[in-house]
């Protein structure tokens, strides 16, 4: 076994990380050996690298429009009466046990300045509850509105992708918290994948010291091998799971198993859903949801992949709004089936799921044998993203719901010296949309309050503030 995984690489071209191989303990060997061995092919990942390095983010002369409207809603829109019965729809599928929600959760809070996951940081709301306390809460509201609608006890499955740096630490965080009252038998761990980093021709692997590869998280499209090589996806079908609301950790305002997307989805037969934003201006840096119309399949373009022309190009239906809107807030809906017959397909394939490529300055073995921080970029690191698989999807399969930014979107990105996507935005958008939620409810507000996610979920609930006086910094 042993030389069957050290031949592998050398034909690989990678015969520098075996230098001083003979010089390790047998513990070290034996740790190394097993990093290496989960790289299945190297031949083939050299190859792809290269490949990757080699192409072009040039889109040609590649041509995107909106997707059909029979694919898309509006929440900002929406009749009540559609959306009453979206949300009864998901409501129902929720109470059924057949809703599970996918949390991305493997960042750490390194730009807030912290070392812990991202998930245990504190805003700074009144109640001092983290991001993660904050989606719990909402978890456990939502099992409660459908269970009294439906007259039955129901539970959400909530499976959480942590890194091999965070795991652990978010395992005891939760412990810790007893599980921000859930059950822990809801709950499930796992991790995203690694990948190697390589050197800026893509050539060789970096060595992080004289026993061990370079590695760093392979991106969000890590999810899809993930499930794979955790097992979850019979894990879905064996509990009877149909449904999936995947998310981010850092948006503070996500709807956790929003009924309403998942009645959206059940109504229009989807695959495969996505929540977005009305992009604010033609300027703001977002991805895009639009349709390749080559190709005539759903896909998210990146702000630089499209002209200053088309960036501002105006709806020729409605000059108020962007021709190109749809802002991608990584919110998708994904129904089980879809998942069981196409992540074996997605993740064998550099079509559905190819590496992308960032230059970055990575600490690393050199030459001589040391270990470098260097002060220029020096490798690549790569990443794969979980929208490259929809094209993989049928148009008619396919559907983008738009979601109000002020209702549903603000995310934790950057520290309190950025201007936006910060701590203080973050508090400012949470804490303005539940006291919207109480003045609209007849309550007078001195200030903002804060309503928590036990209280309510979507602003439903709160007819007991009619005529009392809250000032800020509340808890309700």
């Amino acid at each position: 076994m042993t030389e069957t995984i050290i031949d592998s690489f050398k034909q690989a071209g990678q015969n520098h990380l075996f230098k001083y191989f003979q010089s390790l303990t047998h513990q070290q060997q034996e740790s190394f050996l097993d990093q290496l061995s989960t790289i299945d092919d190297p031949i083939h990942l050299i190859s792809t690298v290269k490949q990757a390095l080699n192409f072009s983010s040039s889109n040609g002369t590649k041509s995107f429009s909106p997707l059909p409207k029979a694919q898309t809603a509006s929440t900002l829109e929406l009749d009540d009466h559609l959306r009453t019965t979206w949300f009864d729809s998901g409501l129902e599928a929720i109470s059924n046990n057949e809703v599970g929600v996918l949390l991305m959760a493997g960042g750490q809070g390194t730009r807030l300045g912290s070392n812990d996951p991202k998930g245990c940081y504190n805003i700074g709301l009144p109640s001092g509850k983290c991001l993660f306390e904050i989606q719990a809460e909402k978890i456990l509201k939502i099992q409660q509105l459908a269970g009294t609608k439906h007259g039955k006890e129901c539970l959400i499955q909530w499976y959480i992708m942590t890194s091999k740096p965070t795991r652990e630490s978010t395992e005891q965080y939760f412990k810790s918290h007893d599980y921000f009252g859930m059950k822990e038998s809801q709950i499930t761990f796992f991790n995203q994948g690694t990948l190697p980093c390589f050197n800026l021709d893509g050539s060789k692997i970096l060595m992080e010291d004289t026993s061990k590869i370079c590695e760093s998280p392979d991106g969000n499209g890590g999810l899809y091998k993930a499930l794979e090589l955790n097992g979850l996806i019979k894990d879905f079908e064996t509990k009877g799971i149909k449904h999936l609301h995947m998310y981010c950790v850092d948006n503070i305002l996500v709807k956790v198993a929003d009924p309403l997307f998942i009645g959206f989805a059940i109504d229009k037969k989807l695959l495969l859903g996505t929540k977005a934003v009305r992009k604010r201006d033609a300027c703001e840096s977002v991805g895009l949801i639009v349709m390749n119309e080559q190709l005539q399949k759903p896909c998210v373009i990146e702000y630089s992949e499209i002209s200053q022309e088309l960036a501002n190009k105006k709806d020729p239906h409605d000059e108020s709004k962007l021709y190109l809107r749809a802002a991608n807030i990584v919110n998708h809906y994904y129904s089980v089936e879809l998942l069981k017959q196409m992540v074996p397909e997605w993740i064998k394939s550099q079509d559905h799921l190819p590496f992308h490529i960032a230059k970055k300055k990575i600490t690393s073995l050199n030459d001589e044998g040391l270990v470098v921080k260097p002060s220029e970029p020096n490798g690549i690191k790569l990443e794969q993203f979980i929208f490259d698989v929809f094209t993989s999807i049928e148009l008619s399969k396919f559907g983008c719901l738009e979601v109000d930014r002020a209702s549903e979107f603000s995310p934790l990105k950057n520290s309190v010296a950025a201007a936006n996507d910060n701590p203080l935005t973050c508090k400012r958008d949470y804490l303005t949309l539940g006291t919207n939620w109480v003045v609209k409810n007849g309550g007078i507000v001195n200030g903002l309050v804060e309503v928590r996610g036990l209280t309510s979920y979507n602003g439903e609930g709160l007819e007991f503030v009619k005529g009392k006086t809250f000032n800020d910094g509340d808890i309700i």
